[in-house]
């Protein structure tokens, strides 16, 4: 925030609801945090937004743990569906529940993660997950 305000970068604050039309065929709509949060941690009030483009979406999970996930399928659950989605949290192992996946059933899962991190992510419970799911689908 503080390195925003002296490049005097232009912020903006979003919460549930929330509709930010790109162009005539591109919106981003903010899924989460609501207008309160939840959670004390920064990681769990991350914001969570679905960009659609035509026929095209996709999640934007920043770095939701699962008690975010949580609260976020159960009061979004219908509009979760995307054709991507981008794993929370780099692949920890505390991201990427079987409801959240469940709810967003994508065709295609990115995760973010730098070779050999520290954090050993992503987890591998969490490649074990997206591989069941994935057989499920096909």
């Amino acid at each position: 925030m503080e390195i925003a305000v002296k490049k005097k970068i232009n912020l903006m604050v979003v919460k549930r609801g929330d509709i930010i039309n790109v162009d005539n065929n591109v919106e981003i709509k903010i899924i989460y945090p609501e207008s309160k949060l939840y959670f004390d941690d920064i990681n769990s009030n991350s914001i969570v937004a679905k960009l659609t483009y035509n026929k095209f979406t996709m999640l934007f999970t920043g770095d939701i743990e699962s008690k975010a996930e949580e609260r976020i399928v159960n009061i979004a659950q219908n509009e979760l569906k995307s054709t991507i989605l981008k794993i929370a949290h780099h692949g920890s192992k505390t991201s990427s529940t079987e409801e959240l996946l469940k709810a967003v059933k994508p065709q295609i899962a990115l995760i973010g993660v730098g070779k050999d991190n520290k954090f050993g992510h992503p987890n591998e419970s969490v490649i074990d997950r997206l591989k069941e799911k994935r057989s499920k689908d096909i």
